[in-house]
């Protein structure tokens, strides 16, 4: 079995292979000196394919693509991803890369607040246009990262049904396949809001969901953690058992539906782990109760930031998690985070960890 992690960083991508999960191979930084804030590793064909969503200070964003691993990239002349002129906007990051229903079907989420979808493997891309039109879009505001679609969920067998998620904007649901959108925030609290219990506006950070239970999703808010068991329909809290409500990250477990993976920051003003201590926290049933995992972890105090995709699992029979901080520091554990080990240190700051198994 070979694992592949795409770290992106703010100065380029880093590949990372390992046959065993201890010992890691590091190549990189491919995209030198420029932000790679979403990465895909899209494993329906036979050879995995990297879709990455660039950010160049002198060329602007850009979708790139490699179907060998890394050795080369395709990156087509004109922009893959690229507004309308009637709407006004243009492209100002790729937050998102997520493959859909169809073998060459595949989203992006972007700044500004948008959804576009591709049909030939992320070469070139067209807006979603009924979310774009949505009669909210004017009032979704920007989170301190900017106004921005992070989280594209597919249902895993209805190619009509998605899941957006957005900071700030909140969850957002189609049936129809994007002919139309409708809020789905029911229960996330939006505690800067004057009401604190909007329709839309919460600054909502990730929603995962695991595809063998395509109707419960978990969600990490800017403070709040919650979990849906109707499709997003309603929200409960689950922070009961964290240190802290704050935080980006949410992952589901790859083979058991109700074990999710979280990393608590201290609070929206001090984005460090609580008390200064690396620790990700494991619930193992839908989050009703949470056990802290630091096993090699540092024990020392720790300032690093776990953003949003910078935390995954791979698909092994026996789970691997990762996790990236804006430290530049990379772990990982071959156990499903009962022990972990450093995978990079020195990088740059880590945006977004994806990984993927084959062989």
């Amino acid at each position: 079995m070979t694992v592949l992690l795409a770290i992106g960083t703010g100065k380029g991508l880093f590949l990372a292979t390992s046959a065993d999960r201890h010992t890691w191979e590091l190549t990189g930084p491919h995209f030198p000196m420029t932000g790679v804030y979403s990465v895909a590793i899209d494993t329906r064909a036979s050879h995995p394919r990297l879709l990455v969503g660039i950010d160049s200070s002198h060329f602007g964003p850009s979708v790139a693509t490699s179907d060998d691993l890394g050795s080369t990239w395709q990156e087509p002349d004109a922009a893959p991803i690229a507004f309308p002129a009637d709407t006004g906007e243009a492209l100002r990051r790729v937050w998102q890369l997520t493959p859909g229903p169809g073998p060459d079907v595949v989203y992006a989420g972007t700044e500004p607040s948008a959804l576009f979808r591709s049909v030939d493997g992320g070469r070139s891309f067209e807006l979603v246009r009924a979310l774009w039109d949505h009669p909210h879009r004017p009032q979704w505001g920007a989170g301190f990262g900017g106004q921005a679609i992070h989280t594209v969920l597919p249902h895993p067998t209805d190619p009509d049904s998605m899941l957006v998620a957005m900071s700030t904007g909140g969850v957002y649901r189609t049936a129809d396949g994007g002919e139309s959108w409708a809020p789905s925030n029911t229960g996330i609290k939006a505690y800067f809001l004057p009401d604190p219990w909007p329709e839309f506006g919460q600054c909502v950070h990730k929603v995962s969901r695991h595809p063998a239970r395509p109707d419960q999703f978990f969600a990490q808010n800017h403070h709040g953690v919650y979990r849906s068991d109707d499709a997003g329909a309603t929200w409960q809290s689950i922070a009961d058992g964290l240190p802290s409500d704050f935080g980006f990250a949410m992952v589901n477990h790859p083979h058991r539906p109700g074990v999710v993976y979280n990393f608590p920051l201290e609070a929206d003003s001090k984005r460090w782990p609580v008390g200064y201590r690396a620790r990700v926290y494991r619930s193992e049933n839908e989050g009703q109760t949470w056990s802290e995992l630091g096993a090699g972890l540092p024990e020392t105090a720790h300032y690093g930031t776990v953003l949003r995709d910078a935390m995954c699992c791979d698909d092994a029979p026996t789970a691997g998690v990762y996790f990236g901080t804006r430290n530049g520091e990379v772990y990982g554990s071959a156990d499903e985070g009962d022990t972990w080990g450093l995978v990079a240190s020195h990088l740059p700051d880590v945006l977004v960890v994806r990984a993927a198994t084959w062989g």
